[in-house]
């Protein structure tokens, strides 16, 4: 039985590029909640003493004025850049200096060692005089990495040298220098770049991807070490300018808090992640939109489905039967509209059409094909429209149509708009809630866990009914091959269970999905927090019910709008299972 590692005081780690920046930050919390050792490693030199100059001066434009002076004084002519090196040196010094008194003041014990963790002769020798001091090393934290951000055709074969060699070169140069057998803890500081990429980077993914991989090797080799992998997204610091900030937002990135991020470290660390050797802390990094061309063209996807490739389908059970769920057929249509075009999310589907669900008894079909067609595209307005069809045949050859709809995709997604009619008054005619609306009874909803839940009616009319809902992200093996991405089949389908209640309220009776003529989506329905529906009845016949859906925040920015969604009145008893 493999025992979790713990961090004891006489624990030694050796940090690549612990000296400053994030890694810094990351080891001075670490040292906060685990007073230990700490072998900090990095290229730039630590003064020991400063030049009288640059005595008592933290003022940035001031020191830089006395550079000046001090050159000019040595009859040497000042430059831009001859100033910048020795401000960078000197800042760097200092930086370094107030890592290493952090840890100290936190009850940990560091030493700095200036070294190129890609001179393998020079890191053995100084790590291997340190060791005698401090100890036997019994972690490893590689936070060292350089970048050289271009587009690849713009890349050098020193530029891609450079990057790789800091990640790659420098771990293996570090692993090197310490018995693997006597280590129990080994991080590695990836990126989300390894994990998604990113434009511009090829060479930083190639490099990160390669530690992610590195990561699982070691975890099979020794077992008992705590190994793992964290892929960063942009953290909040210097390196982040505020024009960063703004691209990244534009681009739907979120970027760490140097807080958060430095305690998410000291977490992976705790023994209960022992046996997690990747993660990923922090937003994709969605490639940009590529351009568009004229030529409109057409695609054939196939895909098989299983009950077993869904164990979400048992949560959508129908006389007996699992069946597809509507809106899981419009998240399937729209996410591969979506990855054909990177960059581009689906923002509408119109004329949405139930033809023959797709039932997972006898009748499910050897594989399903998913037709797209582009109809048209606004290079101006970056926008593709498509006709999407799922079909499949029977065993005689016949073609049975199930779904279709059309796909409106955008670069640009529009603004939210406020749900005007927002009303979050109560009036606790309907005092059900929470899972008490779910498989209770003849007219209870059907949803099981995976489509749930409904967690109270805030208001009901003739002609409106408001509610709170609250979707619990279900695990993504049981999602299988319908996954939550931008459109949320889960969260699309629950957001239509109050016409349900409002149906039985007044009619005591129940409907299913029939068609849509229109679904829009300004923002992701969110997950594991409150959301809120407000569906307007348009209008109930003996056989249907039209309705608008409105799904939005507490303050009524809408997430979500599906207009004339059609549903077909069933007796509540073809709902239940078969005797």
């Amino acid at each position: 039985m493999i025992t979790a590692s713990h961090i004891r005081p006489a624990s030694v780690f050796l940090v690549s590029g612990g000296a400053k920046g994030i890694t810094a930050k990351c080891v001075i919390k670490l040292a906060q909640q685990h007073p230990c050792k700490f072998i900090l490693l990095g290229r730039s030199e630590l003064l020991e003493t400063e030049p009288d100059f640059a005595h008592n001066c933290f003022d940035e434009a001031t020191l830089k004025k006395r550079i000046m002076e001090y050159l000019l004084s040595t009859g040497e002519k000042p430059t831009p850049m001859s100033v910048q090196k020795l401000y960078n040196q000197l800042a760097s010094s200092r930086e370094i200096k107030e890592t290493l008194a952090a840890i100290q003041q936190a009850g940990g014990e560091a030493e700095y060692i200036s070294v190129d963790v890609t001179d393998t002769l020079a890191l053995n020798q100084k790590i291997t005089a340190t060791v005698e001091r401090m100890g036997e090393i019994t972690g490893i934290i590689h936070g060292a990495g350089n970048l050289a951000d271009k587009l690849i055709e713009k890349k050098t074969e020193q530029d891609f040298e450079k990057v790789y060699t800091a990640k790659v070169q420098g771990l293996e140069n570090i692993l090197a220098c310490v018995k693997p057998s006597q280590i129990e803890h080994l991080v590695l500081f990836s990126s989300v770049t390894g994990f998604y990429g990113n434009i511009g980077q090829s060479d930083y993914a190639i490099a990160n991807e390669i530690l992610n991989k590195s990561a699982h090797l070691f975890k099979q080799k020794y077992p008992q070490c705590h190994v793992v992998a964290i892929n960063w997204g942009g953290w909040d610091s210097g390196m982040v300018t505020p024009e960063l900030k703004k691209e990244f937002a534009r681009r739907g990135i979120d970027i760490i808090p140097v807080e958060a991020g430095t305690q998410m470290l000291v977490r992976e660390l705790h023994p209960v992640h022992h046996n997690t050797t990747q993660v990923v802390i922090g937003s994709p990094m969605p490639t940009p939109a590529a351009p568009l061309d004229s030529e409109l063209r057409t695609y054939r996807i196939r895909r098989k489905l299983t009950l077993a490739a869904n164990p979400f389908l048992h949560d959508h059970v129908i006389a007996g039967n699992p069946v597809l769920p509507a809106t899981c057929a419009v998240s399937w249509m729209s996410d591969v509209c979506e990855k054909l075009y990177p960059g581009y999310k689906a923002f509408s589907s119109t004329d949405f059409r139930i033809f023959k669900g797709i039932t997972f008894n006898e009748t499910l079909a050897d594989e399903y094909i998913l037709d797209l067609q582009e109809t048209s595209k606004n290079l101006d307005h970056h926008e593709i429209n498509f006709l999407c069809k799922i079909w499949s045949k029977t065993p005689e050859g016949k073609t049975i149509y199930h779904f279709s709809t059309q796909v409106k995709l955008l670069r640009d997604i529009p603004p939210a708009p406020i749900y005007e009619k927002l009303n979050l008054v109560e009036d606790n005619i309907i005092t059900t809630t929470g899972k008490d609306f779910y498989q209770t009874g003849e007219s209870a909803l059907f949803h099981g866990p995976s489509f749930q839940q409904l967690k109270r009616v805030i208001n009901i009319t003739p002609e409106k009914i408001t509610v709170e809902c609250f979707w619990k992200e279900i695990d993504k093996t049981k999602q299988g091959q319908f996954p939550a991405y931008w459109i949320n089949g889960f969260t699309t389908d629950l957001s239509t269970h109050p016409l349900w209640i409002w149906l039985h309220h007044y009619h005591q009776e129940i409907c299913l999905p029939g068609q849509q003529e229109k679904y829009e989506q300004f923002a992701k329905i969110p997950y594991n927090q409150s959301f809120y529906v407000s569906c307007e009845v348009k209008s109930k016949t003996q056989t249907g019910v039209i309705a608008d859906f409105f799904v939005h925040d507490k303050q009524g920015k809408i997430y979500s709008q599906l207009l004339g969604g059609k549903g077909i009145i069933f007796p509540a008893k073809l709902m239940q299972p078969k005797a």
